[in-house]
């Protein structure tokens, strides 16, 4: 059973498990790591989440906002052993979840073209592809998403 932890990114379980994402996106990335890693500090996030099987963190995802309105989906992940299982559609979900009950009306993210199977996580999770935003805009490896929430 997963189960889906609120919390912030002062969690140890976050904070290690956004260790081991920054680790595969130094690989993924190569030379442009520094360019993103510069977006994905965790300080101060108030809203993060971490999913548990049986006690044991297998992932994560947070957001902040964006501007009134919208949230922007951050530092999501899943270990790759738990990978396949559904554990990043309930991150995204609550997160969603969330920032509906915060009264927001949409939820934006950026990932990377070398992430194939993150992007097609968001398109099956209804996000649509958006023009690139804010310092995300004319990055050729960069692909932005939006959902409008009920």
């Amino acid at each position: 059973m997963i189960n889906i932890l609120r919390t912030e990114s002062t969690h140890p379980d976050f904070i290690e498990l956004v260790r081991r994402l920054d680790a595969d996106l130094a690989e993924r990335d190569g030379e442009d790591h520094s360019f993103y890693s510069q977006f994905n500090a965790i300080d101060g996030i108030k809203y993060a989440v971490a999913a548990y099987e049986n006690n044991r963190p297998m992932g994560c995802g947070a957001m902040k906002e964006f501007d009134p309105g919208t949230m922007e989906i951050k530092r999501m992940y899943t270990l790759p052993e738990s990978r396949g299982k559904g554990i990043a559609t309930r991150i995204l979900t609550e997160l969603e979840h969330w920032a509906a009950e915060l009264s927001c009306k949409k939820c934006i993210l950026e990932t990377g073209k070398r992430q194939p199977e993150a992007i097609r996580l968001y398109q099956r999770n209804g996000y649509r592809p958006i023009p690139n935003y804010g310092q995300y805009a004319g990055v050729e490896n960069s692909v932005c998403f939006e959902k409008l929430l009920n």
